[in-house]
């Protein structure tokens, strides 16, 4: 029955070679299982709640993406998306959990009405690609000063507003070793090098309370009775319910809104257009195969994301280690889903492990990783040398996702007009321009 429905032959696999990439794609994908709770706590939600919300979405987005689009890819809460959810929704911009939940849940409604309209290409090829690249490896940027600055390897300065922190307190040192030692497993290439750096992170954090640093640190991993009695915590089930009134009494959540839909929309197509060429979904005219089955798939992963009370869903670049062993059709998103579903009952362990110094390896090498797109930039036109900059500089300058992407806008807007190039600029592109600069200079 699964050799017929997932048509193992036509794509040249086997059950066995399917289950080994899904498992092979969940160790590359479950350091998610530890960072989400780090940073999502940050806003006030509990981090058991965290945990488990972001296991039980993970696990039914795989398994919806396995069934739907039968491709070999893996969801979670996104890197970068829970940063913006946290930071600057939440964080910056004031607003609830709740609010931050309903926002994500209406921003997967309007993804969902988009592809069933057949509108995702036309809205694809109105953003210019350079912009695109600058935003995701702004993200890039913004991960790792997130993460140097929450185990201290970056602190506040008031002179210089940011300098570093002192690299021998024991949580701080504990998150260099652990970056370098997985800056070393990834150039060495060994497979889930983020997975396994934080694993040798969380047992180092043990040896060192085992020699007495660190002791009493909130921050270091610690091992205590008490964790193997915490129960589940679902409390963050149908938060995002109680977040509406908040999210519609806002006008500024109009921009929360459509920065969600964009991250979302463009994170997945880039990852979908990653990985297709990758497993060989695209055909010879470039197109992506399945490709609305996958946006509709990754769309109601994103509204199931919410209603369990996480941050925003989507596909994984992480899936290509699956890929890289064979895996080539949707029992490999299924298996990846049932392994996040096991992972539930592991979540005293995991949360009294994975903490911020811990955690911060998975911000640091995937932030790394990010930035590597700025290869792809045309840095040989004037206007995306401007925008592409600001873009980057002004969203972690600002601690701001939204920010960075409305002055990149702007920037690119008024460089086209100003090389004599204002018939180049589409008319939403042009719209979009002056709606984010009503954004900058009235938080409208």
């Amino acid at each position: 029955m699964l050799e017929n429905f997932f048509e193992f032959k036509e794509n040249g696999t086997n059950l066995k070679t399917e289950i080994l990439a899904g498992i092979t794609t969940f160790l590359a994908m479950a350091y998610i299982l530890g960072v989400n709770p780090s940073i999502l706590s940050n806003s006030g939600m509990p981090a058991s709640g965290v945990f488990f919300s972001t296991a039980l979405a993970s696990g039914i987005a795989c398994i919806i993406m396995g069934l739907v689009s039968k491709y070999p890819i893996g969801l979670s809460s996104g890197m970068g998306h829970n940063a913006l959810f946290t930071f600057t929704i939440i964080i910056f911009m004031g607003n609830t959990w709740e609010t931050a939940l309903a926002a994500t849940f209406l921003s997967s409604i309007i993804i969902l009405l988009i592809t069933v309209s057949g509108l995702t290409e036309k809205i694809i090829n109105i953003i210019p690609n350079d912009l695109k690249l600058a935003i995701g490896a702004g993200i890039g940027f913004f991960l790792i000063f997130i993460g140097l600055n929450e185990c201290g390897i970056i602190v506040g300065n008031p002179t210089t507003l940011v300098t570093m922190g002192n690299l021998l307190s024991p949580p701080t040192l504990l998150a260099l070793i652990g970056i370098f030692i997985t800056i070393i497993l990834y150039i060495q290439k060994v497979p889930a090098a983020i997975f396994f750096g934080l694993i040798l992170n969380a047992i180092l954090g043990l040896i060192f309370i085992s020699f007495g640093f660190g002791v009493g640190e909130a921050l270091m991993p610690t091992i205590s009775p008490e964790i193997i009695t915490t129960k589940i915590n679902t409390s963050l089930i149908f938060g995002f319910v109680r977040g509406f009134g908040g999210l519609f009494s806002n006008i500024n959540n109009i921009i929360v809104i459509f920065s969600l839909v964009f991250l979302s929309f463009f994170d997945t197509t880039g990852t979908f257009v990653s990985l297709g060429k990758q497993g060989g979904f695209v055909d010879e005219n470039g197109n992506i195969k399945r490709v609305k089955k996958a946006f509709i798939g990754n769309a109601a992963a994103q509204m199931i994301g919410s209603a369990c009370g996480t941050s925003p869903i989507t596909a994984y670049l992480e899936s290509s280690t699956g890929i890289e062993i064979g895996g080539r059709t949707g029992l490999t998103g299924i298996v990846i889903g049932i392994l996040f579903l096991l992972s539930i009952f592991f979540a005293p362990i995991v949360l009294s492990l994975f903490t911020p110094p811990v955690t911060v390896v998975a911000l640091v090498i995937v932030g790394i990783l990010m930035i590597q797109q700025l290869k792809e930039v045309n840095w040989s036109d004037n206007v995306v040398m401007v925008s592409v900059p600001m873009t980057i500089a002004m969203m972690i300058l600002t601690y701001s996702i939204s920010r960075g992407i409305a002055w990149g806008f702007v920037t690119y807007t008024i460089a086209k007009i100003a090389t004599g190039r204002f018939k180049e600029l589409d008319w939403i592109m042009l719209l979009l321009s002056i709606a984010f600069m009503a954004y900058l200079l009235w938080g409208l």
